[in-house]
């Protein structure tokens, strides 16, 4: 794509991020799209020739970004349960600071507007959250007779629950400290008894707790 193209593309997305966070797919408009991204509505529609168009792309767009934060930090090696809970604290600083996630995450939440699935998302994460988790059981940190994939379930939900409920009662001003108390109530049901003793400990290291 060339540097002009991909450049009105850019501005199109980041004109769609803000416009979906603040009305949802429903009552957005292309138009108003347009306007906040400064572009012509012949330009908009030869990018995204539907709003379904440009509502999946802000998803990926999301995604993508998400995708990459989680592989940087898995490579810096901190142990699998550790790996988890910074991956929850870095997801909701991201919502905080990233128009673009949040967009991405009220549209996935209104799948039912859309003629295909957005499910990737979830799916991707509840994946690498049930990979963590089984990484985590065999090193000894979690319960052996825990279900990796169960977890993997609950925390991406507990965690979708979480951003969702701070977003109505506060904007959100809160959500970095919900988090923590999420993984305080979590670690003590999940981890080994061998861990258990140092669950403070853990909690303290990564939730700043």
């Amino acid at each position: 794509m060339q540097d002009r193209a991909k450049a009105t593309r850019d501005a199109i997305l980041a004109g769609a991020a803000s416009v979906f966070e603040e009305y949802g797919y429903g009552r957005a408009s292309l138009s108003q799209v347009a306007d906040r991204a400064k572009v012509t509505k012949g330009a908009l529609y030869f990018h995204f020739p539907s709003k379904e168009d440009l509502a999946r792309a802000v998803i990926t767009e999301q995604h993508s970004f998400v995708s990459a934060q989680n592989e940087e930090l898995l490579k810096q090696g901190f142990p699998p349960l550790e790996s988890m809970i910074l991956m929850c604290r870095r997801f909701a600083a991201n919502l905080l600071t990233e128009p673009m996630v949040r967009a991405g995450s009220r549209l996935t939440l209104e799948a039912s507007s859309f003629d295909e699935d957005v499910r990737q998302p979830y799916e991707d994460w509840i994946a690498l959250m049930g990979r963590l988790a089984r990484e985590a059981q065999q090193r000894g940190e979690l319960r052996g007779d825990l279900d990796p994939d169960s977890l993997a379930r609950f925390v991406v939900s507990s965690l979708t629950g979480v951003h969702i409920v701070s977003a109505v009662l506060t904007e959100r001003a809160d959500l970095s400290r919900r988090v923590d108390e999420m993984w305080a109530m979590v670690l003590p049901g999940v981890l080994s008894d061998d861990a258990r003793d140092t669950s403070g400990e853990l909690i303290r290291k990564t939730t700043g707790g």
